[in-house]
């Protein structure tokens, strides 16, 4: 039985990495991955080893963590090599008849390892992609992220702001505009099925379920993710509604980031709905909702007008965003 390694970083995993790594799965009967990883690097060594499993593990391809500090180049440390062989050993088969890799150090960490190199789009013909590329402009690099790695470098856009703005109708359209897709107001889905009633213990559920389907919805957006609502505008409704917030939304509203924000204004007409509760207070509301963005310094916009005024606004700020 023939076996193999590759080595690297995947800092993110890309197309290149999975020819590399179907390749070699070709090449022998029983293929090692080692994702290496250091504490400081910008993507966090666990999800980049996660999402290693999630793309090769099914493959029959054992895919390991190295997360030991180890240095980088011969010449920061003059034992480099041993401590590469040292550290790889102990995760690798018995015996190692070869390295696959497309950067020339294969050579001599094949020597280490007693296995023979082999040698795999070195120039980058076949695919024309390497991580110091996709962390530059990971949107221009779009079409050659896996769908686990584009939910990390998603640009998000959330419409927010009181009831009867034509948020759900806004972010619907642009998503359409720019071919990608909308994730819906989860509170609307949770409230519609309890006949419009709404009560305290329903916010952690709502918070859940939101953020739940944005992140499932990430993996299949073209660059950019639009959502209608998030946790933020949650908390508030939240406090509005029921005096308090639940500490975990609280907490959950704050890890969550969005790269833009459309704030939508009330000089538009009120359209009665099953799930809208305040025809007389949405001026004093959307000063909360802009307050609350200001207070937790989110990058906004406000959009006012007619619906095309809106739209028209709202694409030429994502069309800013895009290129920024």
């Amino acid at each position: 039985m023939t076996t193999g390694m590759v080595l690297g970083k995947f800092l993110p995993p890309h197309l290149g990495h999975a020819y590399l790594i179907d390749f070699a799965r070709n090449y022998v009967d029983d293929l090692t991955v080692v994702v290496g990883t250091l504490a400081a690097e910008p993507i966090s060594g666990v999800k980049r080893f996660g999402w290693m499993k999630e793309l090769f593990a099914g493959t029959g391809t054992r895919v390991v963590h190295l997360d030991q500090e180890l240095p980088q180049d011969p010449s920061e440390h003059a034992d480099f090599w041993k401590l590469w062989h040292d550290a790889l050993r102990p995760l690798l088969p018995p015996t190692l008849d070869y390295v696959f890799a497309s950067e020339d150090y294969g050579w001599k960490l094949a020597e280490v390892l007693g296995a023979e190199f082999v040698q795999v789009d070195v120039d980058r013909s076949v695919m024309p992609i390497s991580g110091t590329k996709v962390r530059e402009s990971p949107l221009a690099c779009w079409e050659y992220l896996p769908p686990c790695v584009r939910s990390h470098f998603v640009r998000r856009v959330c419409v927010f702001g009181p009831e009867s703005t034509g948020k759900s109708t806004l972010a619907k359209g642009l998503a359409n505009h720019f071919k990608s897709i909308a994730v819906p107001e989860y509170a609307r889905t949770l409230i519609e099925s309890q006949n419009g009633r709404i009560e305290a213990s329903d916010i952690v559920r709502i918070a859940r379920g939101q953020a739940a389907s944005e992140d499932a919805l990430a993996r299949t957006a073209n660059r950019v993710l639009f959502c209608d609502t998030d946790l933020l505008l949650t908390t508030i409704w939240s406090e509005w509604l029921f005096g308090n917030c639940p500490q975990e939304v609280n907490e959950l509203a704050g890890q969550r980031q969005y790269d833009l924000y459309l704030l939508t204004d009330v000089d538009v007409p009120w359209v009665e709905d099953q799930v809208r509760y305040l025809p007389n207070d949405r001026r004093n509301f959307f000063d909360r909702c802009e307050s609350v963005l200001r207070q937790n310094g989110r990058r906004f916009v406000v959009l006012r007008g007619d619906w095309d005024q809106r739209f028209k606004s709202a694409v030429e700020a994502v069309e800013t965003l895009l290129v920024t």
